[in-house]
């Protein structure tokens, strides 16, 4: 399996449209993490007048540039471009213009059109430059945001890992050796080495949480439609959203709030609302489900050992601070049968626009087609069933306010365990590690992960806060109250440059 440095190399033409990878002298001692206050921080610094907006981006680009070949979290940068915003945001600042992210340097997945540049979404090929803004980002931009750059996917947003021909191995800043997770591991490898101060992936089947949780950051997957995937009415047949990563539960509200809102082509329109206004408020008395169950997948899988005491750790924290906490199990039943019509045609509706079909890894290929067969009937009963899985699943929320559950069965494996294996090998990896997420995006419910301690190796784990819909103030007021128990954001990767053990 190739390295970080065997990705593409450096272009002679424009960083706006080609992958950004660094010789490989730059190897020599990277920097340290940048400790910086993060999105609100660096946000209120601009305001004050304490750092200017091309002091921020010129560094975030440097500290991007001299960990891309250990880390490789960027698939192509913005630089010139966004100097030039950040000279601009100067100028609005020095004017008195106040806007929530004015200048405040931020990243996006490659899942996301970015005017200007391709969106290959993790895909060998050569994509056109796409004439404007998503909605999302859009939306980033006009709430003052400079982005930086376009974060590493793996190919069409499928598996827990960030591995691919087209760009390389993306790698977990808290042990290189190991996967930051996908599809949104470029997005969760940024903000924990603190290249970014936060930025927006998306979730399809766990692809914010997971990689939040073996990067111990904070990850939103909000409710269907709260921020919008347009150009696409939805995403993959409605169970993608896009959500935000940072390293505390404010910067991801405050992200999120940024990215919210809705376009007049968007299939799902969920009434608005505003969450960093729930961040540091009481949740109150809550009642909350531990549940340790996984899904029925027929594969084997299994709840290691480390992950279930730090879920359980989490647990008594929670009871702690006063909650209810009991075991008890949402009723899932055969939810898996309406997931694989719906994730399946979506890869095929992708699979359809690239520009080079043969450049698609064959386990692609596979998903593709079959998306193509389940098109039909089985799709359209998939659709059907979601509201009475709302009801079957939701009946939990009659007893409990929140489910608390793992988010990943395990730590997060090694760079090239899953990316070396065939498509059923892949799946059944995949599912074992990762069987808990998935649920929650045919349900199109709102949940956050946060930080749960650990394993050996320096891996992060994380857990989820799960809820019914429209439930994201009261996730975020109760991941707010553990996050000041608790205080994850004070624990950072140490220098990221050399391999670290286990």
């Amino acid at each position: 399996m190739s390295h970080a440095s065997h990705a593409n190399p450096p272009s002679q033409r424009s960083q706006r449209s080609q992958p950004s990878q660094p010789d490989q002298a730059s190897h020599a001692s990277p920097p340290p993490p940048c400790r910086s206050a993060g999105l609100a921080g660096s946000a209120r610094a601009l305001a004050d007048g304490d750092v200017s907006s091309r002091e921020l981006v010129e560094r975030a680009l440097a500290r991007i540039e001299a960990t891309q070949p250990t880390l490789n979290a960027f698939r192509l940068l913005r630089s010139e471009a966004a100097l030039a915003e950040a000279e601009d945001a100067d100028a609005r600042l020095a004017a008195g213009e106040r806007l929530p992210l004015l200048g405040v340097p931020v990243a996006v997945k490659d899942d996301m059109d970015v005017a200007g540049t391709p969106t290959a979404f993790g895909c060998g090929g050569d994509f056109p430059a796409k004439a404007a803004d998503a909605e999302a980002v859009r939306r980033l931009r006009a709430a003052g945001a400079v982005i930086v750059g376009k974060a590493n996917a793996c190919e069409l947003g499928q598996w827990p890992f960030t591995e691919g021909p087209a760009f390389g191995d993306t790698r977990n800043p808290w042990n290189t050796r190991h996967t930051p997770g996908g599809s949104s591991g470029g997005s969760a490898a940024a903000v924990a080495a603190g290249l970014v101060p936060a930025a927006l992936g998306s979730d399809g089947a766990g692809s914010v949480r997971i990689p939040a949780a073996w990067t111990h950051l904070v990850g939103i997957k909000p409710q269907r439609g709260r921020i919008s995937t347009w150009p696409e009415p939805e995403a993959f047949q409605g169970i993608t959203v896009n959500g935000p990563l940072a390293r505390t539960v404010g910067d991801a509200a405050l992200l999120l709030d940024c990215a919210s809102g809705g376009h007049e082509g968007d299939l799902h329109r969920p009434p608005a609302l505003r969450l960093s206004d729930a961040v540091g408020r009481d949740p109150g008395r809550l009642r909350i489900a531990l549940s340790t169950r996984m899904p029925f997948t027929a594969t084997p899988k299994r709840l290691e050992p480390v992950v279930r005491a730090a879920v359980h750790a989490l647990a008594e924290r929670l009871a702690a601070l006063g909650h209810e906490v009991e075991e008890a199990d949402p009723a899932y039943g055969p939810i898996g049968l309406t997931f694989v019509p719906r994730a399946t045609a979506g890869i095929a509706e992708w699979a359809d626009r690239v520009p080079d079909r043969a450049l698609l890894d064959p386990r692609t290929r596979d998903a593709a087609r079959l998306g193509r067969a389940l098109g039909g009937a089985p799709l359209r009963w998939a659709r059907r069933a979601e509201a009475t899985l709302h009801r079957r699943v939701g009946a939990v929320f009659r007893r409990y306010d929140v489910v608390l559950a793992p988010t990943t069965a395990t730590p997060a494996p090694r760079v090239g365990t899953l990316a070396a294996m065939n498509g059923v090998a892949t799946d059944r990896a995949m599912i074992a590690a990762c069987p808990y997420a998935w649920p929650w995006n045919v349900l199109g419910w709102p949940g956050v992960n946060v930080p749960a301690g650990f394993a050996p190796g320096r891996l992060p784990l994380g857990a989820q806060l799960l809820g019914p819909a429209h439930s994201e103030p009261l996730l975020v007021s109760l991941a707010s109250q553990l996050e000041d128990d608790q205080r994850w954001f004070e624990r950072w990767p140490g220098a990221v440059g050399a391999e670290a053990a286990g």
